[in-house]
This record gives C-alpha cells, structure tokens and sequence, in this order.
C-alpha cells in the first residue's frame, strides 16, 4: 500500500479567540489542539506529518517539538486550497494524502481509518456530518443518484442548497498525484476571493473519482474552534466521553461533569472519585483506591488500597499499596512511598523515598531523603536539604521515631532504631539506638515582669 503523508492546515490567525496565542495552541483536555492533531495523525502509521503555518508560525513551532513534524510555511492565507498547495513540493506522487486541521482536535482515529485504509487512485474519500443547524458550512451536492458531485461554500449557495443539512468536515482524503493536478486550477472567483480546497470534489468527479462518503459517529468529532465558547463545548464533550469510559471500566464518580482528565489515565476496579478531581500526564491507578473532591494527580502510580484525601497535590510520584495520602498533602516529583505509609495534612514530600509503614502525619517537608520502615516523623519536622548552592540527602533508618519540630540539617544519617528529641536541630550522624537531643537548656526567671507600654 502507498505511503500515507498528513498534511495538517494550522495557518489561521484565530482573530475571534481574542487572544495574543495562535488558535492552534489552545488548549483542549491539557493540550494545544495542534498536539492532538498530531497524536491522531501517529496513531494512522502517518509516514510523514506536514503542518502548515502562517500566523504566530514561531509560536508553533516553540511549542510543537516534533521531531516527525515537516513544517511548512504559508505566507499569505489566501484559503484551503492554497494552504495545503505549499505542502506539494514535498508529497511524493504515491503518496495517499489525508488533509486535518489544526482547530479540529477530537476526529477518532478510527474515524479516519475507514477513509485511507481503502484509498486508491481512483476514489477521493470525503468525512461529512450531518447537522440540525449547517449555518456556517459548506453544503454537500448530490446527484439524483445520490452522488456528491460538489461542495458549495454557504456564502456561495443558493437558498435551496441552504436548506442542506449535509455539510462538509473539510476532512477528505486523495492521492498526492491528483492535488498536484489539481490544486494549481483552482480559481480564486468566488464570494471569499479565496482558494477553496472543496472545488477538488467536483474536479474528481469531472476526472471520473468515485467519492468515497463517511460520517464521525459524532458531531463533535469534526467540530471546529472558531472562539472560547466554542473551545469550552469540545472540552465539555471530550471530559463526558473520558468520565463514561471510567465509569465503564470500574470507577464511580460522585459527579461525571465535575472530572477532568487531562492526559493518559488507567485505572483498576471499584475506585471512588470524588467531585473537582484532574488528572493529568500518565496516571494509573490500581483496584480500591480512593481519591477525595478537589485533588490534583500527575504523572503518578497509586496501587491497590490508597486513599487520597481530599485537596491533595499528588506529581511525579509511586503511591504504595493502601498509603494515606492528605488532605491538603503535597508529594512533589521523585517521592516514592512504600505500602501502609502515611502522609498527612500540610506535608511536603519532595525525592522522597518513604519505607513500609513510616508516617509524617502533619505539617513537615521532607525532601531528598531516605526513610526507613516504621519511622515516625513528628509534626513540624523538616529537611534541611539546601545550602543555596547544593543540595545534600538525609538517611533515616528503620524504626527512628523523630520529635515535633525537628530540623535535620543535611548530609545527615539517622540509624536504626535512634530516637531524636523534640524542638532538635541535627547536625551530626546518630547511631544505632541512640537518643539525640540538640536544643538550647531551658532557663526559668522568677520575678520577671513583662514590659508595659509608655505613653
């Protein structure tokens, strides 16, 4: 089969976004639309991705670090047709070409897969939907046969084509050797004064193509973004389809419009999510686990069991088997805590490795440290990690039971079993057992009379 080529339309300045950003790099479900355009056209086998650009073509590119992606440059937009003629230069003959668009970020691959995967060079395949209210788009010309023959641009429609509920996508599909052929006829002698690349289709059928119609399972699966409302709808839609997939595989949620999946989530079965939950990266969450309203969860493994407590900010880090996890806690990138562990309100974890059973149960941080199993940290405890310039780790051991309001002031090891008093500040290594107590001797004066305010 010949090689399929994407050519990606992100050209358009976007002027009613009312935004400084190019249209292509707002954001739907955590990512610039432009990114997921380009997921989708990976997720094809795509040989080679051609994405056009014009305005805030800089912007782009900064943004889009893909190394499959060919950039090409359209200087002047001047429409469709003329976008996708800049790609031309580098479209091999034999090449299937599938035509996106930048603003239309939520097309299922599985969608797309019906229009190439039988693509030959006779048959243009062409995506349409069918709308309740087509205002806005290109109508769909039939034959008496029920053929397409034609794509009307609406501002270019009688008022009997406007009564077409059929409508283009703009999504369509063809060999690279008829867009060469055909792109450089078209005619610019319209309403918009532009190139529509919608003339093809009745060149195709001129040149004998068969048109190979299909329909998204879904409206929203073509819908562009024109503006924020527009934006806010496809978001809406894409978190209820996201929610009825959790729901499906094992999850109940306290509320599915109150969820947010902004990435890659997996999860195991009977899981509790509460309401105002976001999930972003790769997450995967194992059986039983528990996750309370208002928590934010990156890029982390939870395993069978935990129980994440309400307002809880959870990156970057491995959640051991029925761990205790807030509320209002904070495990930074890097923390790795062992199962039965537990991490309270108003803690701070960072490159934290925590060991089976350990607690910090509240108001501590701990960062670039090494605890064992069953150590007990006391409220108010924190790392000393950071002289400015470097930073250095701590080493607790199994069993160490550290008092209240603590400083560890790293490189620092703590052994087996040692017990650090209240209100310390450790500078030096504690042995195996060892009591350690470092805190100013406690003087009280009899007699002592407060100060009074003077007039």
């Amino acid at each position: 089969m010949s090689p399929l080529h994407v050519v990606i339309l992100a050209a358009g300045q976007g002027s009613r976004m009312k935004s400084a950003l190019p249209k292509v790099l707002h954001a739907v479900a955590g990512q610039p639309m432009l990114h997921h355009v380009i997921d989708t056209a990976k997720q094809l086998g795509a040989q080679k991705i051609h994405t056009v650009i014009g305005h805030g073509a800089d912007q782009v590119r900064a943004i889009t670090s893909e190394a499959s992606v060919n950039w090409v440059v359209q200087s002047e937009q001047l429409g469709t047709g003329h976008a996708v003629a800049q790609a031309l230069p580098d479209l091999p003959d034999d090449a299937r070409v599938l035509i996106l668009y930048g603003d239309v970020p939520l097309t299922r691959p599985e969608t797309l897969e019906a229009m190439v995967g039988e693509l030959d060079d006779q048959t243009l395949g062409l995506l349409t939907v069918t709308l309740g209210n087509p205002n806005g788009y290109g109508r769909i010309i039939r034959d008496d046969a029920g053929q397409v023959i034609s794509i009307v641009e609406q501002k270019d429609a009688s008022d009997q084509q406007l009564a077409i509920r059929e409508v283009n996508t703009g999504i369509l599909a063809v060999s690279a050797k008829h867009l060469k052929s055909w792109l450089p006829a078209l005619s610019n002698a319209n309403a918009q004064g532009e190139y529509y690349l919608t003339d093809i289709i009745a060149m195709a059928v001129d040149n004998g193509l068969s048109i190979s119609v299909s329909q998204p399972g879904d409206a929203f699966e073509v819908q562009g973004v024109n503006n924020r409302l527009q934006l806010s709808e496809l978001e809406r839609w894409y978190q209820r389809q996201q929610a009825e997939r959790l729901m499906t595989e094992g999850a109940t949620l306290a509320d599915p419009a109150r969820v947010d999946v902004r990435g890659e989530l997996t999860i195991g079965n009977d899981i509790l999510i509460d309401v105002n939950v976001v999930f972003e990266g790769k997450v995967e969450i194992g059986n039983q686990v528990s996750i309370g309203p208002g928590c934010v969860i990156k890029d982390t493994r939870i395993a069978d069991g935990a129980r994440i407590r309400a307002h809880s900010v959870i990156e970057g880090a491995s959640v051991g088997a029925n761990a205790e996890i807030g509320p209002f806690a904070r495990l930074r990138p890097g923390t790795e805590l062992a199962a039965n562990t537990k991490v309270g309100n108003f803690v701070e974890t960072k490159k934290a490795v925590v060991g089976e059973g350990s607690k910090i149960n509240h108001l501590s941080y701990v960062g670039d440290a090494s605890l064992g199993r069953n150590v007990n940290v006391g409220a108010g405890t924190i790392t000393c990690n950071y002289d400015g310039v470097n930073k250095y780790r701590t080493v607790i051991g199994d069993g160490v039971f550290v008092g209240s309001n603590t400083s560890l002031v790293a490189p620092v090891t703590v052994a087996t079993d040692a017990t650090i008093g209240a209100g310390s500040t450790i500078t030096r290594d504690v042995a195996d057992t060892e009591l350690a107590v470092a805190r100013g001797r406690q003087r009280n004066i009899s007699g002592w009379e407060r100060p009074k305010k003077t007039d």
